[in-house]
Parts: structure tokens; sequence; C-alpha cells
């Protein structure tokens, strides 16, 4: 796990009704069970075609295991995270979290130098369990090209190794 054990302080941009909106990390976080994946970018390949359609075939099974909230986050803009979301045509629900200067990213401990691919700053790929504001669980991507130790199957087995209705 990064040295980052809590959660940085920021501000998201999601869209509601066609416009951006601010949502802090309290208003994601407090008083509920979140899934929170963090990729590096909408319409990389790994993100577009691996990581995110098997997060949303998973969907279903993360909401039943006790997640209240399942959410995905990336150093974009709003509008590109909402062109993504409708791309993609996942779960409504689902949160696309806007961390355009990657400052929550930055906050964790979670970026890595994209600037030889001209891609600046990126997050890390990984999976988060958090609780109430509190991170259970963290699993972070050797390589930001693979989608194994961060995806919905691994973090849904880290639910079962908790246990019935640990989440």
């Amino acid at each position: 796990m990064p040295p980052a054990l809590n959660l940085p302080s920021v501000t998201f941009e999601i869209m509601m009704e066609g416009q951006p909106a601010p949502l802090t990390t309290q208003e994601v976080f407090s008083g509920r069970s979140v899934a929170l994946f963090g990729v590096p970018g909408a319409f990389m390949p790994t993100c577009h075609h691996i990581h995110l359609p098997q997060i949303f075939s998973d969907y279903e099974s993360i909401k039943a295991g006790g997640v209240d909230l399942v959410a995905c986050t990336s150093v974009n803009d709003v509008f590109v995270m909402e062109v993504w979301r409708q791309a993609l045509g996942g779960p409504h629900e689902m949160l696309f979290l806007a961390d355009g200067n990657g400052d929550f990213a930055r906050g964790l401990g979670l970026t890595f130098d994209g600037h030889p691919l001209g891609l600046g700053e990126r997050s890390k790929r990984y999976a988060m369990w958090v609780i109430n504001g509190s991170i259970q669980h963290l699993a972070v991507e050797p390589d930001p090209t693979d989608a194994e130790e961060s995806s919905a199957y691994a973090l849904l087995r880290v639910f079962d190794s908790w246990g019935e209705g640990a989440v």
C-alpha cells in the first residue's frame, strides 16, 4: 500500500443535468461503503476496452456485496469523463469523478509520469475499498497497462475474504 493512508480532501467534478458540478471527497466517501477504481485516462485502451467493461459486468455483484457506491476516477476533465461514460454505456448510478488536475491521485501518492507518452501526470491504475472515509483495501497495478489486481473481480475476492456482511 502506498504511504498515504488517508483520503485527500479535494473537490472532484461530475456532470449533473448537463452541467459541471463540484463533489467533495467528504460527499463521496462519508457514511457509506465505496468501491473506487482509479484509471490512467478515459478512452485509453486498457481503461476503455478491458477495465471499465469488466467493472460494468461485475457491477451488480459489487452492489450486492454491500457497496453503496461504485465510482471511477481519472485525471481527465469533467467533459471528457462524461463523454466517456456515454460512450461506454455503463450503469447510470456509477459516478465518474473528474480529477482534472490530479489532486486526488497526487494526494494519495498514486501518480506516474506520463510525459514520455505525451500524457502528463496521470493516476496509477488501482482499486480501492473505502468505508466511511477510511481506506480498507488498496490494490495498485505495478504496470498501468494491466487491469488484474485492480479488477472488480479482485475486489470482490477481498470482500469475500472479509466474510459475510463485512461490507
